[in-house]
């Protein structure tokens, strides 16, 4: 079987790029990137990356992954001066997108990759650095089956899970409903643990029974720590979930799908925002509930543990996509 790896770029070396190019690069590939500010990308080259300086400058690689933080950044990397699909004489065979932007960008983003013979992913993906450096990150993936079918093998080195949702952008769908689903859970988390530490059970125990029964998951292992010891190093911020709640609740009117959890615990995350609670992580929501109840919380300076315990990474056989 043939074992030539794709060449890849990237696009958008923030923390969770970083990550994800690291593991491409210790699974051998070779790996392009560009970021914005390039001082950010220069770790990776020691690592044993290349550089450019403009987006436009990867149109002769395989497969380009993008991942930035806005759609007018997904639009300036791509379709703006300089941008990926703007060279008359190359274009990247396949294009996949990691950002978490609305259907609308996609589709726009879609239309253009199209023009150049370039065929769009959606790759949205669930989790943080941590998780990545654990192993555990999942990707949803949305767009032509044989886009897919290429480029799965590639994608199964991010992390633990690969799931094909569909075809267009339902992956986005996807992303934004996962993030909705998180405030939730977020939310309600904060509260029955306000709760029970109000009726004299400690954070701790409280958590780690929880862990321990059918109600526990991934993520309240990993919340637990920030819960625990009020460790709000930032994960993701209340303005980025306010941002997704704000696009699953477009989609909740445009399909008349009804969301009267999300809507509540929107508003609350809102409340934050305007409060100027922009820079820490989410879990500062327990604060919030706290101080409803009249607590005034300390950290409990428990060793207590996220359950991201690294898994091995994968090895899979490559097939060029050339």
């Amino acid at each position: 079987m043939p074992t030539t790896l794709p060449t890849i770029g990237w696009i958008g070396a923030g923390r969770m790029g970083s990550q994800l190019v690291r593991r491409l690069l210790d699974a051998g590939f070779d790996v392009t990137v560009y970021n914005r500010t390039a001082e950010k990308a220069r770790p990776l080259v020691e690592r044993g990356a290349k550089a450019v300086t403009r987006p436009v400058d990867l149109a002769d690689r395989d497969v380009v992954f993008t991942m930035v933080s806005a759609p007018k950044d997904l639009a300036e990397v791509t379709t703006g001066p300089g941008g990926l699909l703007t060279d008359p004489d190359a274009a990247p065979k396949y294009l996949a997108d990691s950002s978490t932007v609305s259907i609308a960008a996609s589709e726009a983003l879609r239309a253009a990759a199209a023009q150049r013979g370039t065929q769009l992913l959606a790759t949205p993906v669930s989790g943080n650095p941590a998780v990545i450096a654990s192993g555990k990150l999942t990707v949803a993936v949305s767009g032509p089956r044989e886009a897919f079918d290429a480029v799965e093998p590639v994608l199964r080195h991010f992390g633990r899970g690969v799931t094909y949702v569909g075809d267009g952008e339902v992956a986005r769908l996807v992303k934004i409903a996962h993030n909705v689903f998180l405030g939730v859970v977020t939310q309600s988390l904060a509260e029955i643990t306000v709760l029970a530490e109000k009726g004299g059970v400690s954070r701790a125990a409280f958590l780690d029974f929880l862990n321990d029964s059918v109600m526990g998951s991934v993520f309240t292992r990993y919340k637990t720590p920030a819960f625990v010891n009020l460790d709000f190093t930032p994960t993701f911020t209340n303005v980025l979930l306010q941002k997704d709640f704000d696009l699953g609740l477009e989609a909740g009117h445009e399909l008349a799908v009804p969301m009267p959890l999300a809507s509540a615990t929107r508003n609350i995350v809102a409340q934050e925002v305007g409060n100027g609670n922009v820079e820490l992580d989410f879990a500062t929501l327990l604060l919030t509930v706290a101080r409803g109840a009249g607590l005034e919380l300390e950290s409990e300076e428990a060793a207590v543990t996220d359950g991201l315990e690294p898994e091995p990474a994968p090895e899979y056989a490559m097939e060029s996509v050339g």
